[in-house]
């Protein structure tokens, strides 16, 4: 259909716009929260790169909603998308989507499609990770009772959390850094699942296909004569 290839053209011209809007929404939210003595010009700018980073994905979004045609279904199906309209910091995790299309592969194994889905998982969670350090860094700095005192503090938390580890010597005290930990959670979740699940499939394949080839020379007859 026109629409599809249309949606399918934006998708693909949009890609590493929304890629680099992601990563200077992330530099601009850094300086927002760690440049603490920066002169009133700088923060104003950092804003607005972050002000205008969010709109170009507000944009995006509605784009797709209008080229789709699918009106309020595409609301329920495109929920991911939804939250990365919300905040840009979570548009990694269309790892999901890329992980999915992997699994509906059938056939040859493809390592090197596995091993991009494997390496843009890591990185995803990588940026994630930071990004989820300065979001809870800022919640919590200067609390009463906290116990996350520098960053470096709120980025060792975030290593427990995101690998599923959580010592519970650093944990957040707040209502919005606990909030923030529960995504965090998830996060961890969603890309770990993606990244093991993504090479135990490939690994089912490759056995699979060595277990098949196997049983085709086993039933091959003598030769003729």
């Amino acid at each position: 259909m026109e629409e599809d290839s249309r949606l399918a053209r934006w998708e693909q011209s949009t890609e590493v716009p929304l890629a680099l809007a992601s990563l200077a929404f992330l530099i601009g939210y850094a300086i927002h929260v760690l440049a603490q003595h920066i002169t009133d010009g700088w923060r104003d700018l950092s804003f607005a790169v972050m002000l205008i980073a969010w709109a170009m994905f507000g944009v995006d979004y509605a784009v797709r909603w209008r080229l789709s045609g699918e009106r309020l279904r595409f609301v329920r199906t495109h929920w991911l998308d939804g939250l990365v309209v919300l905040l840009p910091l979570l548009r990694p995790l269309r790892i999901v989507k890329l992980y999915e299309a992997v699994q509906r592969r059938h056939g040859e194994p493809r390592f090197s499609l596995h091993a991009r889905v494997i390496t843009y998982a890591g990185l995803s969670t990588g940026l994630l990770g930071f990004a989820g350090a300065l979001a809870v860094y800022d919640q919590e700095r200067g609390a009463p009772g906290a116990n996350m005192k520098t960053f470096g503090d709120a980025l060792w938390w975030t290593c427990e959390t995101l690998t599923t580890v959580g010592y519970g010597d650093v944990t957040p005290v707040t209502r919005g850094g606990r909030l923030i930990a529960v995504g965090m959670m998830a996060c961890g979740l969603a890309l770990l699942g993606a990244v093991t699940g993504s090479f135990s499939s490939w690994l089912i394949q490759v056995f699979s296909q060595e277990g098949d080839t196997q049983d085709t020379r086993h039933g091959e007859g003598p030769p003729e004569r």
